[in-house]
C-alpha cells in the first residue's frame, strides 16, 4: 500500500536535516551629529528620546542554529522521535495514531521505551529553560542590570560609566560644555543603538527558545494522549 511505503521512508529518512545558514545582514552605520548650535544649558536625554525598540517577528538564524544545537541529540532520543513524527505525518497519518505508529517504528529502531523517550522529552525541555535562564542574565549584564566580578563590564554599562562621567565633566568644566555635550548625546546614541541590539537579540532567542519549547510540548501530550488511547 502507498501509506505503508510512505510510512517506512519516513523511517528510514528522519535523521536527515538541513543545515543551511542564512547570510546575516550588515546593519547601516549611523551618521554621529556634527552640526554646530549655540550653547545651551546641557539636559541628558533619556531612553526615549532615542526611539524605541525594534519588533521582531522572526528570529535570526544564529538563534535557530543555536536552538537546533541545544536539540542535537544521539538519535535515540525524544528530538529524533518529533522528527519521525514530522517526517509520518506527511504520509497522512494523524492523532494518537501518528504517534504511535511512529513510537513503533522508533522504537524497533532504537529500542528506546516510553519511559525513557519521556525522560529524553524532560531533559530537552529542561536544557531550554536552562539556556534561557542563562541568556536573560548575560542580557541584563549588558543593559548594566546586573554585575559579575567573573568578566569585564560590557559595552553598555561602559557606555553608563561613559555617560556618568561626561554630565560631571560638564558640571566642572564650564569651558568645554559645549563639546562635552555633544560627546554626551554621541555616547547616548551609542548606548541606544547598543540597547536595541540588546533587545532584539534577546526577543529573536525568545522566539526560537518559545517555539521549540512549544513543539515539544506539543510531542509530549500528543504523546500522553497515545498513551491514554491505548
Amino acid at each position: 500500500m502507498a501509506i505503508l511505503d510512505n510510512i517506512a521512508k519516513a523511517a528510514k529518512d528522519f535523521f536527515i536535516e538541513d543545515d543551511g545558514h542564512g547570510a546575516a545582514k550588515a546593519e547601516p552605520t549611523r551618521p554621529l551629529p556634527t552640526a554646530q548650535t549655540p550653547y545651551t544649558p546641557p539636559v541628558a536625554a533619556s531612553p526615549a528620546a532615542f526611539g524605541t525598540a525594534p519588533v521582531v517577528t522572526q528570529p535570526e538564524q544564529r538563534h535557530l542554529d543555536h536552538i537546533s544545537a541545544l536539540l542535537a541529540g544521539d538519535g535515540k532520543d525524544f528530538v529524533a522521535y518529533t522528527k519521525m513524527v514530522k517526517s509520518m505525518a506527511a504520509s497522512g497519518l494523524a492523532g494518537p495514531v501518528l504517534y504511535q505508529t511512529a513510537f513503533n517504528a522508533f522504537a524497533a529502531i532504537t529500542g528506546l521505551d516510553l519511559p525513557s523517550l519521556l525522560a529524553s522529552a524532560d531533559q530537552f525541555e529542561q536544557k531550554l529553560a536552562a539556556d534561557r535562564n542563562k541568556v536573560l542574565e548575560r542580557h541584563r549584564e549588558k543593559l548594566g542590570e546586573t554585575q559579575t566580578l567573573k568578566a569585564p563590564p560590557g559595552a553598555i554599562v561602559q557606555l553608563l560609566q561613559q555617560e556618568k562621567q561626561l554630565q560631571a565633566d560638564l558640571a566642572d568644566l564650564t569651558r568645554k560644555l559645549e563639546e562635552k555635550s555633544q560627546q554626551l548625546v554621541a555616547a547616548q546614541q551609542q548606548l541606544n543603538d547598543e540597547r536595541q541590539k540588546a533587545t532584539a537579540a534577546l526577543a529573536s532567542y525568545e522566539l526560537a527558545n518559545a517555539s521549540a519549547t512549544t513543539d515539544l510540548k506539543a510531542h509530549r501530550q500528543a504523546v500522553g494522549a497515545m498513551v491514554k488511547s491505548n
